[in-house]
């Protein structure tokens, strides 16, 4: 079956970094945009990241400069390293793949950013 699996989310301190993953399998994640999504209680959810086929990168611009999306095509997944972490971070973080015939979602990882 189709499945992304996120990796990496948990508690950190203010100003840490964390790196979150997302595995792909039953898809070629190569051949998908990708993107990190975050939503916290009772907000909409938010593109915070995106990564095109070849590799164009788009971020928001709360994150920008702070936050990375990359790729691994070799282990069919997508990563987002988070630098300068803010309480404002604080979030359930969605990895998503999306292409003319579908879009996939992952379960969601917390991440929590406090002292």
């Amino acid at each position: 079956q189709v499945q992304l699996v996120e990796s990496g989310g948990g508690l950190v301190q203010p100003g840490g970094s964390l790196r979150l993953s997302c595995a792909a399998s039953g898809i070629t994640f190569s051949i998908y945009v990708a993107a990190w999504y975050r939503q916290v209680p009772g907000k909409q959810r938010e593109l915070v990241a995106a990564i095109t086929t070849g590799g164009r990168t788009n971020y928001a611009d709360s994150v920008k400069g702070r936050f990375t999306i990359s790729r691994d095509n070799a282990k069919n997944t997508v990563n987002l390293q988070m630098n300068s972490l803010k309480p404002e971070d604080t979030a359930v973080y969605y990895c998503n793949g999306n292409n003319a015939v579908r879009s996939v979602w992952g379960q969601g990882t917390q991440v929590i950013v406090s002292s």
